[in-house]
């Protein structure tokens, strides 16, 4: 899949959400959501020190470090998943699907 997503590149957006992101991880909220130990992606289970926080829509292309946007995922996961959305990851399948 060809790297084509946009990326806004706005420094204050992204300090004001990376520092957003270190408050929700301090929070009781994402302690607990950690230690259900399930990766959002995969499903497997993991120490709640080997997940990560990820947001959906990443803070790059316009994302926000909210409840609503954050979620655990492993390391492999997060590192496959990089900048894309939900859908871009659907359609990668998709591609994928049809070689």
């Amino acid at each position: 899949m060809d790297d084509w997503y946009f990326v806004t590149g706005d420094k204050a957006h992204i300090a004001k959400e990376k520092k957003k992101a270190q408050e929700l991880k301090a929070s009781q909220w994402w302690k607990n959501i950690l230690g259900k130990g399930l990766c959002h992606y995969c499903g497997a289970k993991f120490p709640p020190k080997e997940l990560t926080m990820d947001h959906v829509v990443p803070i790059a292309r316009g994302g926000t470090s909210t409840k609503g946007n954050v979620v655990p995922a492993c390391r492999k996961c997060n590192q496959e998943k990089r900048l894309h959305t939900p859908v871009d990851m659907a359609f990668k399948k998709i591609e994928e699907e049809e070689k």
